[in-house]
């Protein structure tokens, strides 16, 4: 029987080869993994330099995160077609093609684009990685596997918005997207010296164009249809032609995965009530991860005023926290139920989402640290949990199908729930303002207090009479407006919070999955 590469590797280096593959794999993963959070601390800046709408400017990360839930699925394919080392050479490739022309980019057109083109090559890559890590490492060592994988994972997202936020105070934006390229540029040499190259002989197999074609048409329309209904109306007919098509399309994915020779998504994964289960818990996990990662740095830029570095600051201490939490994970989820770390760990998520609908202007930033802490050390004991508990109840022919399944689906949540939390925060904005403003009338003494206030200060100021009380009802207009966008702020973290506790049902349901005798 002929030896396998990976074999052949193992009698190179020894054991120590399987930290040389997972070294390698971590750096590839922390190149693409820094562009998925790095730019949101850029998101106040780009709106200001293109005058765009926030609306317009969560495209900047959701198109992103929708072209990386696209090509999450050809990564199984890509794997068995071209080999390992050839499709991560290739995928960071055009991942510095697409850094490059973000870095570039002279409107926000181009500038989306160069996010599609990164979110591409990302979206290939994180799903080889955990297939080398199940190479690699016998079953019994997987969740710590995961564990150790997993501190580069999340190192990079909480390191990522603080140097992204340095480099924008000391440069200017473009330079975040420039941060990724050394990282890219060492994961390629590795790549060519630890991964291996295709094992099977023989012609390639096919690939599913048509699935892709379909899945690529589902997400682009309905994201953007979301992103677009509160400007055009919900019950306008472009609105309504736009889910309309979402739903014949996400309809004719599934009939068409089901029936062709070569699926890109093998529907038999979810047969398996466990794998089901855990692709639920994935999808929210993923909605509340992204959304509240999109959130916090917009929401202290814009209400409190923070810089971009102080921005990044605020989300440094929880990566830490995670860098502690992620190996003790890791090992547990080798010894307990992964259902068991998955609901404490939404719990306690749930909790500091709860806490951090108190946040205001005044909020302290040690406050809005140590809630955004508690957040991560509870991803922290949900993401090895869920990672290895998906894949061990499936049989090895179908753990590369699952490992891409699994990552498209965290990632379609979290496609989903940056765009549905933008969509909901200028809904809300607006509501509260009109209810705000319906308020400020002569009756009010609040009101009519701050105004006498205000215009004795312009007074002092030398402002002539006449522009006293406009201004000083510019003033209280812009006042009511940071309130309003305030507290649909507040409103969006209690909707995260919700999303996290509702995770608890389909976690229970992967609980009761062992005795249901799949």
């Amino acid at each position: 029987m002929s030896m396998s590469q990976i074999d052949r590797y193992f009698e190179r280096y020894g054991p120590a080869y399987k930290w040389f593959a997972t070294g390698s794999i971590m750096v590839a993963t922390i190149s693409v993994v820094l562009s998925t959070t790095i730019v949101n601390v850029a998101i106040p800046a780009v709106m200001g330099a293109f005058g765009i709408s926030a609306v317009q400017a969560q495209w900047i990360s959701t198109g992103f995160l929708a072209a990386m839930t696209a090509t999450m699925l050809l990564a199984d394919w890509a794997n068995r077609a071209f080999g390992m080392r050839l499709t991560m050479t290739a995928s960071m490739g055009v991942f510095l093609a697409g850094s490059i022309l973000g870095g570039l980019a002279p409107n926000e057109t181009i500038l989306t684009l160069a996010r599609v083109v990164q979110g591409a090559a990302a979206g290939i890559v994180q799903p080889l990685a955990m297939i080398m890590l199940f190479k690699v490492f016998p079953p019994d060592k997987r969740g710590a596997a995961m564990g150790i994988y997993g501190v580069g994972v999340v190192l990079a997202p909480a390191l990522g918005p603080w140097i992204g936020g340095v480099l924008m105070d000391a440069f200017d934006w473009r330079f975040v997207f420039y941060l990724g390229l050394p990282f890219a540029g060492i994961a390629i040499v590795l790549a060519n010296l630890f991964l291996p190259t295709r094992e099977e002989s023989g012609p390639i197999t096919a690939f599913d164009f048509v699935g892709v074609a379909i899945l690529s048409v589902f997400l682009a329309v309905l994201l953007s249809t979301l992103s677009n209904a509160q400007r055009l109306g919900w019950d306008t007919n472009i609105i309504l032609s736009g889910f309309t098509i979402s739903v014949a399309s996400a309809i004719a994915f599934i009939a068409w995965e089901m029936h062709t020779d070569k699926p890109m998504l093998d529907m038999r994964l979810f047969a398996n009530f466990a794998f089901s289960s855990a692709s639920v818990v994935a999808f929210i996990m993923g909605a509340g991860l992204f959304g509240s990662t999109y959130l916090l740095p917009v929401f202290v830029q814009q209400i409190q005023g923070m810089t971009p570095t102080q921005a990044g600051l605020l989300l440094m201490p929880s990566g830490f926290a995670m860098l502690v939490v992620f190996p003790i994970a890791g090992r547990l989820s080798d010894k307990v139920p992964a259902p068991v770390l998955i609901g404490v760990g939404m719990l306690v998520f749930a909790w500091s989402s709860w806490l951090t609908t108190a946040a205001n202007v005044h909020t302290a930033f040690w406050a809005l640290a140590g809630w955004t802490v508690l957040s991560r050390v509870g991803l922290g004991l949900v993401f090895p949990a869920i990672s290895s508990g998906a894949l061990k109840v499936l049989p090895p022919h179908l753990i590369g199908q699952g490992s891409g399944a699994s990552n498209f689906i965290r990632q379609l949540g979290g496609a989903f729930g940056v765009n549905l939390l933008t969509v909901f925060i200028e809904r809300r904005t607006i509501m509260h303002a009109d209810a705000f403003a319906a308020t400020q009338t002569s009756d009010n003494s609040t009101t009519m207090e701050l105004l006498r206030e205000v215009a004795g200060l312009m007074h002092t100021s030398g402002l002539p009479d006449t522009q006293i009380m406009p201004a000083a009802a510019s003033f209280l207009g812009q006042a009511v407006v940071i309130q309003a966008s305030n507290a649909a702020f507040q409103d969006a973290f209690l909707v995260v919070c919700g999303i996290f506790l509702i995770a608890l049902i389909p976690t229970w349901f992967m609980w009761r999955a062992p005795s249901s005798g799949t």
